[in-house]
């Protein structure tokens, strides 16, 4: 299939309607109620990243209670979640977080998942090490390293909070950590240095796999890891540089009361019609 971005007109427009709402809602205002908002409180990457995989693995459900458990957590974790991970007995945190329930995951599997981040932080210094022991230029392999690493040190040989692509899962939160962590703009922090933005996937929920239905960038019927592939390729056919830049701006449409994905796709027709 032919997709809707390949000849130059067509990206060239595709641009100006991205660019102009990246220009306007790509801003540290539109962020809040949304889990991101935990890592602008850490000044050093090793406490963000360990506080952004934290928040990410946490980022299903309802926002109200994503918010509640996320922020649960991090405060037993303290000022800097890095070093008490890496130096604290798992005993104590488990008595700290004992009762926490997030949908799918109660507290065991909470504190498993906490005590294999401390783990990694032992081993291999810091999670983004382990994440570039794994890399050879395909972020799926890599996400998929990463989980197999976790879940060994957890050990456990799944885990709802760390999904793997080799599932055919999106893996969306996962994808969502890393667009915090490798892009660095006035929205994303980020942290990590040895991977780029054009190697990033979107973080595909089923409301971007809306946007991008309707704005024609997909063309299959289900947000799994195939349709993240395709969606990301369509963007990448614009920013070739950096694929993931649009997620948060677009998906302020149809989050937000007050932008709907009606309005956004008023904005891609009239931009095509005039690119």
């Amino acid at each position: 299939m032919e997709r809707p971005l390949e000849s130059a007109a067509a990206r060239a427009a595709g641009a100006a309607v991205f660019e102009g709402i990246y220009s306007e809602y790509n801003k540290r205002e539109y962020v809040s109620p949304d889990p991101l908002q935990f890592l602008y409180g850490y000044d050093a990457a090793e406490d963000r990243e360990v506080a952004g995989l934290i928040a990410s693995a946490l980022a299903y459900g309802r926002v109200a209670q994503i918010l509640k458990s996320v922020g649960r957590v991090l405060d037993v974790l303290g000022e800097h979640p890095a070093e008490y991970l890496k130096n604290t007995e798992c005993c104590e945190y488990e008595r700290k977080l004992a009762g926490f329930v997030h949908r799918f995951t109660d507290s065991a599997a909470l504190c498993s998942f906490l005590g294999a981040v401390g783990e990694v932080l032992r081993s291999y210094g810091s999670l983004e090490r382990l994440f570039l022991s794994g890399w050879r230029g395909d972020i799926c392999e890599a996400i998929e390293n990463f989980t197999d690493v976790m879940n060994g040190f957890a050990g456990c040989g799944s885990s709802f909070l760390l999904p793997r692509p080799s599932k055919g899962s999106a893996c969306k939160r996962m994808a969502l950590y890393l667009r915090w962590m490798v892009r660095h703009d006035e929205v994303d922090p980020g942290g990590w240095s040895g991977i780029k933005p054009a190697d990033l996937i979107v973080p595909l929920d089923t409301h971007l796999f809306h946007i991008s239905s309707v704005l024609g960038l997909c063309s299959l019927k289900s947000a799994n890891g195939r349709a993240a592939a395709e969606i990301t390729e369509s963007f990448r056919d614009i920013s070739p540089d950096d694929p993931v830049k649009y997620d948060f701006s677009l998906t302020r449409y149809g989050i937000r009361n007050d932008m709907t994905v009606e309005e956004l796709f008023a904005k891609w027709h009239c931009g095509r019609k005039h690119g």
